[in-house]
């Protein structure tokens, strides 16, 4: 009996994906539940699992899009799981096969597939390619190396000259980055976008990390980034100015009492934002395993779309990439985000006196339909304040103002 393999459903808005990649060759028998292919929408990579076990029969070839509720493959029930080979049988076929292999391929004067391709292109003599590989096999670096002279030749007689590559290739446009390219288009023609920048002097971070570290990771099995850091001093800024965490809605303003934070992560397939929900209600240690455990399912491909929706405030760290400044684009539908950069000793002013410490500069793209140049400023003034003085990070206030009661 033949089971189809549907497309399954991965959202409301999405109406079609792409089959990215099939993770089992056609023939193969697959067994329940095991991933058989990759499927790309407009927000997320997911698997298609098999929904029972049998000789796998591919409909649609990879790369190809196709709509929700098509049928993407059959699997036939009916075939049996194959008999396992006994390895003295391997052993013998595959020697037979590498002796045979050898007298065919490896002789003197034969070029090696990768060999021949430059050899057709370049329309390059074999006669004066000597080759170097086994039993005098030319080899892909014999002819890169004989195309140099040929090329250094050419270029000392005047008659010749020397061809450069003007090789192009195309590429299609994945759901995902299709899909990224429409928001960022919409972002930047459909809000009134503004930046202010600011500088963080991060030794104080940098100290009370360092000192602490070692204990963070072996009481909570994480490591202490920075990450945590700033997620928390956007939490506690962000209720000090809600409105930096509010949404258009038509004509109204959508304000949210909780803080679900979006962090940018740059994954294979381009960039994404999975999001931290209710970061006001988690202390370092929570936020940074959230963090660790949504960036390994970027790497991976395995973020869920519900994993990457319903942020009102992100953050996106372009240090890690050298990024010394920019002005980060908003994700909508929210109304702002702020960058990172990377940390340079800097000279500054302190006390009176010019020293040397690690500076970030911070950056607040932000709608301003929605925020005022007050807000803002007063919103990035506020996490340079917090991340200076890291005490305050516990509730957002000096801890002696609380002890003297002012």
């Amino acid at each position: 009996m033949n089971v189809e393999i549907k497309i399954p459903s991965l959202g409301e808005s999405i109406s079609e994906v792409t089959i990215s990649k099939w993770l089992k060759n056609n023939g193969d028998y697959v067994n329940i539940d095991e991933p058989i292919a990759e499927l790309e929408s407009e927000k997320a990579t997911v698997e298609l699992n098999a929904t029972s076990a049998g000789k796998l029969q591919i409909k649609v070839e990879a790369g190809t899009e196709i709509k929700i509720g098509e049928i993407a493959a059959l699997i036939d029930t009916d075939f049996k799981a194959p008999q396992s080979i006994k390895i003295s049988e391997v052993t013998i076929d595959e020697s037979e096969q590498l002796k045979s292999k050898s007298e065919s391929s490896y002789k003197v004067g034969v070029a090696s597939p990768s060999a021949s391709k430059i050899i057709k292109e370049k329309n390059i003599d074999t006669t004066v390619i000597a080759g170097t590989g086994k039993d005098g096999r030319i080899t892909k670096q014999d002819v890169i190396s004989i195309k140099k002279t040929i090329n250094v030749k050419k270029s000392e007689d005047s008659n010749f000259k020397v061809e450069n590559s003007r090789i192009q290739r195309v590429e299609k446009m994945s759901n995902l980055r299709k899909t990224l390219s429409k928001r960022l288009v919409s972002a930047k023609n459909e809000t009134a976008m503004l930046t202010t920048f600011n500088e963080v002097n991060m030794k104080p971070i940098m100290d009370l990390r360092n000192r602490y570290k070692d204990k963070f990771k072996e009481k909570h099995g994480v490591g202490l980034g920075f990450m945590s850091f700033f997620t928390r001093a956007c939490v506690l800024s962000l209720q000090k100015f809600p409105a930096v965490n509010s949404y258009i809605d038509g004509e109204n303003f959508i304000f949210n009492d909780y803080c679900d934070i979006s962090i940018a992560v740059s994954g294979p397939r381009g960039l994404v934002v999975p999001v931290v929900r209710n970061a006001e209600n988690m202390d370092l240690w929570d936020i940074e395993k959230n963090i660790l455990t949504l960036a390994a399912k970027a790497r991976e491909n395995k973020l869920s779309i519900e994993e990457m929706t319903g942020g009102t405030f992100t953050i996106s760290n372009g240090g890690v990439f050298g990024s010394m400044l920019s002005t980060p684009i908003i994700n909508p539908p929210q109304s702002a985000i702020l960058g990172m950069h990377n940390i340079v000793e800097r000279p500054i002013a302190e006390n009176g006196q010019i020293v040397i410490r690690p500076i970030m500069y911070v950056a607040l793209s932000y709608d301003h339909r929605v925020i005022d140049g007050k807000e803002s400023v007063g919103f990035l003034l506020n996490i340079k304040t917090l991340l200076e003085n890291p005490q305050m990070l516990i509730d957002g206030t000096e801890p002696l103002n609380k002890l003297f009661g002012i």
